[in-house]
């Protein structure tokens, strides 16, 4: 059996051993552990190995130090045009101050939770339904400053906060269909009618140069057929009776010439006397004789196998 003192050792050692244990405290990586001493905070463990003063002092609160995620439920809202729709959301914050996460705020992450909620009914109520379903960045921007700030006291670093779904009524959703459709179409008979319209413009101003360049063509022609007849006039009355039958005879010989290239038109009558047409080819004859002699006249006849087209005269 032991003996006295040897059960003063046994129970020494093993007071030892609780007081070792009481006072050794293992903080894990991305916690922080708050020290209460008699129910007041002192100090923050870090992580790794602490020592505090047995039965002295105590853990009181155990802070998560990472990057944390809060999922916000879907709640409705009232735009500032009267149009309700269902909203959810997600938060991202971060502990920075272990003593003010555990002591400024009871149920920090309710507390972050309904301020979030509460954040985005202010916000998003505040705005028209297309600003909240194109201006997003903006809604989130605008949340995640009021959150942060709201969240500053309790320590807390509020480093995102982003919409997930902004889901409309079906009805609602049916109109906005329509009335993207709609402006669809108009701007697509609005393109169509300037296309029309610049298309009518062109075409007109071409129709404008056509005629001008056809006018000016025409005017070209009259002055130089003037000047042709000025020409024969001044020849005229000079005496010079071959100028004014080389004029009769060119002009004849056009006319032939566009009788006899059409191909429907072989035998021609026409109301003119023969003995005038005859005079009138005499003359040409003439004139071919005293420009081109009597030698490439006649030559020219010789190789000249073409057929003249038939030409009757009637007596009108």
């Amino acid at each position: 059996m032991l003996a006295g003192f040897d059960i003063v050792i046994v129970v020494l050692a093993v007071v030892v051993l609780l007081v070792l244990f009481a006072g050794i405290k293992t903080v894990p990586q991305g916690f922080n552990f708050t020290v209460e001493r008699f129910g007041r905070y002192t100090r923050t463990l870090s992580p790794g190995l602490n020592l505090i003063v047995p039965f002295v002092d105590r853990v009181g609160a155990k802070m998560n130090m990472m990057e944390q995620v809060l999922d916000v439920p879907t709640q409705e809202i009232i735009t500032r045009d009267n149009a309700i729709v269902a909203v959810d959301g997600v938060a991202f914050y971060q502990v920075l101050s272990a003593p003010q996460a555990a002591y400024q705020v009871a149920g920090l992450q309710n507390a972050i939770l309904n301020l979030t909620m509460t954040n985005i009914r202010t916000v998003m109520g505040s705005m028209d339904l297309d600003e909240l379903l194109s201006n997003r960045d903006t809604i989130n921007e605008r949340l995640l400053r009021v959150v942060d700030e709201a969240a500053h006291p309790w320590g807390i670093k509020v480093t995102r906060v982003e919409i997930k779904d902004i889901n409309p009524p079906a009805n609602l959703v049916d109109s906005m269909a329509r009335q993207m459709m709609a402006e669809r179409d108009k701007r697509a008979q609005i393109l169509t009618a300037e296309g029309l319209k610049q298309s009518q413009i062109l075409e007109a101003e071409g129709r404008r140069e056509a005629a001008f360049r056809d006018a000016e063509a025409r005017e070209r022609a009259a002055e130089a057929e003037a000047r042709a007849t000025q020409v024969v006039s001044e020849a005229i009355s000079k005496g010079d009776l071959q100028a004014l039958n080389y004029f009769v005879a060119q002009k004849y010989t056009e006319a032939l010439a566009k009788i006899g290239s059409a191909t429907n038109s072989k035998v021609v009558l026409m109301p003119m006397e023969a003995s005038a047409l005859i005079g009138t080819l005499g003359g040409i004859g003439e004139i071919t004789k005293e420009v081109f002699g009597n030698g490439s006249s006649s030559a020219g006849a010789r190789q000249s196998g073409a057929r003249p087209p038939v030409v009757r005269s009637t007596d009108s």
